[in-house]
């Protein structure tokens, strides 16, 4: 009982000390600055760019005029950071935004995105991703929760082949109860904050469902159960979507009605 004690004591006073509140109202642990995770994003988009070839261009002009139009709907903190924009030479369908105002995007992701309707639903969900302060999010989780197993681990004397069983077990625990379903929330967090934003932007929120249909039909092979999934299954994923639709489609309207109506030729 008395290691449980230290690790509930450690995990009251680390989440008092860090608690904040996603844009959609969930409750958020997030243990690191705004400066630290915006140098991690400069970090990780400088190796993306030694890793893999960039393609200029009409594809990158056609990712740039999307993303621009995506921005212009952020509020003002994010809105004005200097967004950078790669296009890279990759079978690969991915995408990816991060914190400092980075956004990638893979040729084989442009393959599946039919048009810019479709491109702009990737890009509002991967810049959804860093308007939640996910990576904060993500990152805070995992060091509490390596510091709780390690409370454990110290205070209840768990030592040889028996003890490391035990944390095996435990960490398994952590892995399946407490890291994949945050990974999970993100995702589906940002399909709805993404739905919001393409809106926002005079896109047509409708082009997400047929985008994730798209995208499971280029994916193959066996997928682990929802459960032991980062990301929720193709059906969680549309019926998440479905039921937002009606707040989105209402803030498209909104949005053309307003003169919003980007133009963003596919190449």
């Amino acid at each position: 009982m008395r290691w449980t004690h230290l690790l509930a004591v450690g995990a009251l006073s680390v989440s008092l000390a860090a608690c904040t509140t996603s844009p959609t109202g969930r409750s958020q642990l997030t243990l690191m600055s705004d400066a630290q995770l915006d140098q991690m994003g400069a970090r990780a988009f400088a190796q993306y760019q030694q890793e893999l070839p960039t393609v200029g261009g009409a594809p990158l002009r056609y990712v740039q005029c999307v993303t621009e139009a995506v921005v212009r709907a952020l509020p003002e903190r994010e809105r004005n950071q200097n967004w950078q924009v790669r296009v890279f030479q990759s079978e690969q369908a991915n995408a990816f935004a991060l914190p400092g105002g980075y956004v990638g995007i893979n040729t084989g992701l442009l393959d599946i995105a039919e048009n810019q309707h479709q491109l702009a639903a990737v890009i509002g969900h991967e810049i959804a991703h860093v308007l939640a302060r996910h990576a904060n999010e993500r990152a805070s989780t995992q060091t509490a929760t390596q510091l709780g197993l390690s409370v454990i681990s110290s205070a209840s004397g768990m030592q040889g082949a028996g003890g490391e069983t035990m944390m095996a077990a435990l960490g398994m625990g952590a892995q399946y109860g407490i890291l994949l379903p945050f990974s999970r929330r993100h995702e589906s967090e940002a399909d709805t904050l993404g739905l919001d934003l393409m809106a926002e932007a005079g896109f047509d929120p409708r082009a997400s469902i047929a985008l994730w249909n798209n995208m499971g039909a280029a994916g193959s092979g066996a997928r682990p159960p929802a459960w032991m999934s980062t990301h929720p299954s193709h059906g969680q994923r549309i019926g998440g979507l479905e039921a937002a639709m009606g707040n989105a489609m209402a803030r498209y309207e909104r949005a053309r009605n307003a003169g919003r109506t980007p133009n963003c030729p596919r190449p």
